[in-house]
């Protein structure tokens, strides 16, 4: 289904030029836009497939490194802060909770972890809302990064089954806010792949807390 429906999109849109369509500019600039972005929805699937497939079958190498965690997800606030001002929502560090912990991890992957988690946030968070973070030190060896929002939250039914690949809990709202359906099967087997965990926490009308967690440098 997913990828259906964005080739019998472009392929309406370009049977319609074909049929007479194009001798109209306005029409004809509009179906192309709308088929140039179908086509582009199905290499981001390609893509992030790709990129699945290499994480289930271990032929994604991690590039161990060591780095801090708090500047890299205020980098990525940095990054998304326009994304976010559209929707008047604030990005933030939970007070108390900004000492500068080292991580030792693929920096590149769990950059694209964090970003997918504040997209979402984002993408599906309330007008005024806001987006936590809090980092935590569990014991000598490990730290716990959490993403709180205060969304519209997650109905009970869907928790187990978040991480799965193209599971959407409101298919009609997830395809008018865009996305593969594949960014949170990513974020887990990404944290998999650092033998790490993930997990969810919602309730509805009250928002969502995703939090991992990851190796510590003393």
């Amino acid at each position: 289904h997913e990828f259906k429906t964005p080739i019998f999109t472009t392929q309406g849109y370009i049977e319609t030029l074909l049929s007479g369509a194009m001798e109209n500019p306005d029409l004809r600039k509009k179906f192309l836009t709308n088929a140039s972005k179908a086509i582009q929805r199905l290499a981001d699937l390609a893509k992030d497939l790709d990129q699945i497939s290499n994480l289930e079958f271990g032929n994604t190498k991690l590039n161990y490194s060591t780095f801090k965690i708090h500047e890299l997800i205020k980098n990525v606030y940095d990054e998304l802060s326009l994304k976010a001002s559209e929707k008047n929502m604030s990005l933030e560090f939970k007070k108390g909770t900004e000492q500068a912990f080292l991580i030792k991890a693929d920096k590149d992957k769990i950059r694209q972890v964090i970003v997918n988690l504040v997209e979402n946030a984002i993408k599906y968070g309330k007008e005024n809302g806001h987006l936590i973070c809090g980092v935590y030190k569990l014991d000598e060896g490990h730290a716990y990064i959490e993403f709180s929002d205060n969304g519209p939250g997650i109905e009970e039914k869907h928790l187990s089954r978040i991480f799965e690949r193209f599971y959407r809990i409101d298919r009609g709202r997830s395809r008018d806010v865009g996305g593969t359906g594949l960014g949170l099967a990513i974020v887990k087997h990404i944290i998999d792949a650092h033998q790490h965990t993930i997990n969810v926490r919602s309730k509805e009308g009250v928002g969502s807390s995703f939090g991992f967690t990851l190796d510590m440098v003393d």
